[in-house]
């Protein structure tokens, strides 16, 4: 094993984390299908990951993606770039998660398994409302056909067994099809699927013309960025992101330097010059 791993890493070249999914992999196989515990692993040569800036957009390049969408896609577009969630957690956003007064959506069992708050914009505000209304009575539809129960996190179901079937826990971007929960057998209305969000945002990136490799991850990076860009506190958007370490969040530091402090390129200084003296 630390012959095969050492090799991926010096003959193949392969990042880092191609080099660990073939470790978990056979740490998997041995520990669990052939039941051999693995030790003396530390003196594998490993992948090393070098510091990698993330892909952030432009104020412009959101705008233009704004331009090109619209509905549902046009609202959890927004949420993602304005509220700085990641994918999964705007999934599983259920109605009682948002609060119109103190404008603010708690984010429950982020990465970590922690909750938090993060910003609800004022722009998106009225057509959330009307959204909400749509999925209440698709809701009410379920209710009346003799379903609308949703999945209920830990033992909530066993504790309120009544509670899943309550409008405060229906997912504010509901599948559109009912489903077989294969916990439960029971039929439900799941939240809209993760490949769906990755779609109308991939989708929305190529008719803008944005040739960055630009993902749903990739607004959240931009919200953070362009908080930074506007003064925000850093320890502030670590609150907002959900981040442990503030050393995660400082990468974006990197990034506004890079976009708002530019040097001047000497080639554009030279040629500034000539033209002046002509």
């Amino acid at each position: 094993m630390k012959e095969y791993l050492s090799y991926l890493a010096i003959k193949k070249n392969v990042s880092s984390s191609t080099q660990n999914q073939a470790f978990n992999a056979l740490l998997f196989l041995y520990r669990h299908i052939l039941g051999i515990e693995v030790n003396g692993m530390e003196n594998t040569v490993r992948a090393k990951r070098g510091p990698k800036l993330p892909v952030v957009l432009t104020v412009n390049e959101v705008e233009k993606i704004f331009k090109l969408v619209e509905g549902t896609h046009l609202l959890f577009i927004q949420l993602l770039y304005g509220s700085g969630l990641r994918l999964m957690e705007l999934a599983r956003l259920r109605v009682q998660d948002i609060d119109f007064e103190m404008n603010n959506i708690t984010v429950r069992d982020g990465k970590g398994n922690k909750d938090r708050f993060t910003i609800l914009p004022d722009y998106v505000k009225t057509q959330l409302k009307e959204h909400l209304e749509k999925v209440r009575k698709l809701h009410e539809k379920d209710l009346k056909d003799g379903y609308g129960e949703v999945y209920l996190p830990d033992a909530l179901e066993r504790k309120y067994p009544k509670a899943g079937k309550e409008w405060r826990w229906q997912y504010i971007f509901p599948s559109a099809r009912l489903s077989v929960d294969p916990r439960s057998r029971k039929i439900r209305r799941h939240h809209i699927s993760e490949k769906a969000i990755q779609s109308a945002v991939a989708n929305a990136v190529r008719k803008a013309g944005i040739h960055k490799h630009a993902t749903v991850h990739t607004l959240r990076h931009s919200f953070a960025t362009h908080l930074l860009l506007n003064g925000v506190n850093l320890r502030e958007i670590q609150e907002l992101l959900g981040h442990k370490n503030i050393n995660t969040t400082m990468i974006y530091t990197h990034v506004v330097r890079n976009m708002s402090n530019q040097p001047k390129s000497p080639l554009d200084i030279l040629m500034q010059k000539n033209i002046t003296e002509k």
